[in-house]
């Protein structure tokens, strides 16, 4: 099953979101109007939202359209982190496109970054459930604490694989859990199903985020629509990195420690990328990336045989086989 596939399942759901989304970001002060529909607008793979949407189908449990309105509030997680993030990490391009930062200015994005956050739990609120609230204000918190451990992590070459994987499942692996469990949560599921969703979403969200971070090294630029070596220019001790400096030579080792160190990385990226493939790291991590796939799909045994479970195997397949 390919992504068109895919989409095409939720289609329906997917434009329902979508409207809900436009009719949330409207406001009385025009900035956020406009900066908000800038960021919304800019394209992405809305897989987060679309996990909820097919969980939610596969449970059959779309009862007063409440997966839409879950879809949304993780979108707009999503979404904020995003702002805020390229803010951290002064960035210019997303997705081939200047992200919101370089066209409005930081101020703007942090600012409207906090409306979009602060929308996401009014909406909460109005599906009145406490273990919703719980989990998604839970998951907003994680996520801000990985945002800081990897600032820590910046410019530090012993950052361990420990201390790596903790910020991947805090600011990446979390929000997938969340869109995963949830429909389950309003659903009204047995906790065994519950649990499982929950990890079926975290290994995904793993999976996604180590793939993402083998792209910064080996894929193409106008696909993956940034900067080739971006996370090396900022210092980030990514797992690549990490398992390059376990088997590199003590040159190779002493240049990678160099540039986390300094975040200057990418005047000698090309010598890196070498030692990345010398070492076979990109590799490695793509294996590591592959093995939390497959975690992910064990966990759907709990969800009986549907075109919409076949969807969720593909979904977590084709999140380790990408080209962006």
């Amino acid at each position: 099953m390919d992504i068109k596939t895919i989409q095409s399942l939720i289609e329906q759901d997917m434009l329902s979101v979508n409207q809900l989304i436009f009719e949330q970001m409207q406001s009385d002060v025009a900035l956020v109007n406009q900066l908000g529909l800038y960021i919304v607008n800019s394209g992405g793979k809305r897989v987060r939202p679309m996990l909820t949407l097919l969980v939610a189908k596969a449970l059959e449990a779309e009862h007063q359209n409440k997966h839409i309105t879950l879809a949304t509030i993780i979108e707009f997680i999503h979404t904020a982190t995003l702002l805020h993030d390229d803010v951290v990490d002064e960035s210019n391009l997303r997705r081939g496109e200047p992200t919101a930062n370089a066209e409005f200015g930081n101020a703007a994005s942090v600012l409207v970054g906090d409306f979009i956050y602060t929308r996401s739990f009014q909406l909460m609120v109005g599906l009145n459930n406490m273990e919703v609230m719980q989990i998604l204000a839970d998951a907003t918190n994680i996520i801000a604490e990985g945002e800081v451990l990897q600032l820590m992590n910046c410019n530090d070459p012993d950052t361990t694989e420990q201390s790596y994987m903790q910020v991947i499942y805090s600011k990446t692996a979390k929000l997938f859990e969340a869109a995963t469990l949830l429909p389950a949560v309003v659903s009204e599921q047995p906790q065994n199903i519950k649990d499982a969703l929950k990890l079926y979403g975290m290994h995904l969200g793993t999976a996604f985020q180590l793939v993402d971070d083998v792209l910064d090294y080996s894929a193409n630029a106008e696909l993956l629509g940034k900067n080739i070596g971006d996370d090396l220019a900022e210092g980030k001790p990514t797992l690549p990195l990490i398992y390059a400096m376990k088997s590199g030579t003590d040159t190779q080792v002493a240049q990678i420690r160099e540039a986390i160190e300094s975040g200057n990385g990418i005047d000698n990226l090309a010598d890196i990328l070498q030692t990345l493939e010398d070492t076979q790291a990109l590799q490695k991590t793509m294996e590591k990336a592959q093995q939390e796939s497959e975690k992910a799909i064990t966990q759907l045994n709990c969800l009986d045989d549907s075109t919409f479970k076949e969807a969720l195997i593909a979904l977590a397949r084709l999140s380790v086989d990408r080209e962006y």
